[in-house]
């Protein structure tokens, strides 16, 4: 069954970075684009970037652009989000998710808290 597993979270101060992974197993992972969302304490959970099956185009919101950057290895069903010069406003739970023949899948997601 698919399963998708995040981890990287914790907690760091303004203007710090973290990468973020999540491993993917029980599919084929490098024939599906994969995404990275979030999901503040009291808000709806949003998407955060993009990715096509062989990493090619990207996506980000405008909130992370030119922060933010995600990437995947298919020989480690693997994607990563990189972050860069976290804000507190990027404190959330992430989550990877894969939309595969109509099925929606979502990892249980790591938490993110940028603070001083």
């Amino acid at each position: 069954q698919v399963q998708l597993v995040e981890s990287g979270g914790g907690l760091v101060q303004p203007g710090g970075s973290l990468r973020l992974s999540c491993v993917a197993s029980g599919f084929t992972f490098s024939r599906f684009g994969m995404s990275w969302y979030r999901q503040a304490p009291g808000k709806e959970r949003e998407l955060v970037a993009t990715i096509t099956p062989s990493g090619g185009t990207t996506n980000y919101a405008d909130s992370v652009k030119g922060r933010f950057t995600i990437s995947r290895d298919n020989a480690k069903n693997t994607v990563y989000l990189q972050m860069n010069s976290l804000e507190p406003e990027d404190t959330a739970v992430y989550y990877c998710k894969l939309t595969r023949w109509g099925y929606t899948y979502w990892g249980q997601g790591t938490q993110v808290t940028v603070s001083s």
